[in-house]
């Protein structure tokens, strides 16, 4: 089976071409490597069985040829990271709904299969906890531009949704919740590996806000296994799915756990959301999934715990990236 995975030299991507390609499938990477690297899918460049096109996923041409050739469409190209979507908004909103648009429109034409990633910033300002499905999406103002990214993702699901009902299309979209492991970067914002850096530099672990605002991560070898697995289940088509890991913890909590798994003595310092995105930023309380639905549909259960996903991380940064493991290795 050949599958085409958009977004493929992205951290989530890479791991799933690892994965796809372990498991036998041809895998073919589209990427214009704007957030993608391509360090992340090089280990798989050579070998049989794969290839990678590095273009956009808005050349229409070209994902026709791309989707009319292979038998499932795996969709994770998007912009990521709050700090992007503020800077660039239009980026955002044109790649996500365009580039979504398109795909389902060759996948529709040529009948392929697509799973179509989401996120968790659909349930936006919602305080039900845990979000489930069915939930209800409290989205904030327009003039806020960090919910363009919540808004143009949910407006992926409706259009994925609507040609489900429309021509049965085999759809199904993936609410991702907090995903992180090995090859992120914390470039564009994301807390996990960006505490780590600062712990094993030790620099100041910069946390925005209070610090009491509380997230879930799930590790990334967990969150692809799930989407292999789903587009191998029939009954998940027209569905929308959360993947994420339950264990809930508060950012201040993040900060003290990473300094000591680093074995770290970093100063924790807060900055207000105002200095470390725009004046007016709104953040989430809280984001604990509800996983009972990709419990029933493929028995999904994260088996990492947070410390296991973070001593991961902490030994990626010190093997790839080159950066010390302080007093951890004296211990």
């Amino acid at each position: 089976m050949k599958v085409l995975v958009t977004g493929g030299a992205g951290f989530i991507g890479s791991h799933l071409c690892d994965l796809l390609h372990d498991r036998g499938y041809f895998v073919c990477v589209l990427d214009d490597l704007s957030t993608g690297s391509y360090s992340n899918i090089a280990q798989l460049e050579g070998k049989d069985r794969f290839e990678i096109v590095i273009d956009s996923v808005l050349n229409r041409s070209l994902m026709e040829t791309l989707v009319k050739g292979c038998d499932q469409v795996f969709h994770l190209a998007s912009a990521v990271g709050v700090q992007l979507i503020i800077k660039e908004p239009v980026k955002t909103i044109e790649t996500i709904v365009e580039g979504t648009s398109i795909v389902l429109s060759h996948a529709r034409r040529y009948r392929k299969k697509v799973l179509i990633t989401s996120t968790s910033e659909v349930y936006g300002k919602g305080s039900k906890v845990p979000f489930s499905e069915s939930d209800d999406t409290v989205q904030g103002a327009t003039t806020t531009r960090r919910w363009a990214y919540a808004a143009a993702k949910a407006m992926d699901e409706f259009l994925a949704l609507a040609h489900w009902y429309e021509t049965r299309l085999s759809v199904v979209c993936i609410r991702l919740f907090n995903t992180v492991g090995p090859r992120q970067s914390g470039q564009y914002g994301m807390v996990v590996p960006r505490f780590v850096e600062q712990a094993l530099r030790g620099d100041p672990i910069i946390v925005f806000g209070d610090g009491e605002q509380s997230r879930c991560f799930a590790h990334v070898k967990d969150v692809v296994e799930a989407l292999a697995n789903i587009m191998s289940c029939p009954e998940a088509c027209g569905k929308v799915i959360n993947i994420g890991n339950p264990e809930e913890i508060t950012i201040n909590q993040l900060a003290e756990r990473v300094n000591e798994l680093c074995g770290s003595d970093s100063e924790i310092k807060h900055i207000p959301y105002e200095e470390a995105y725009v004046e007016g930023f709104e953040d989430m309380a809280r984001r604990v999934p509800d996983i009972s639905l990709a419990k029933r549909l493929i028995g999904f259960e994260p088996r990492l715990r947070l410390d296991d996903i973070l001593l991961s991380i902490i030994e990626y940064f010190g093997k790839e990236k080159g950066l010390p493991l302080r007093k951890r290795d004296k211990r």
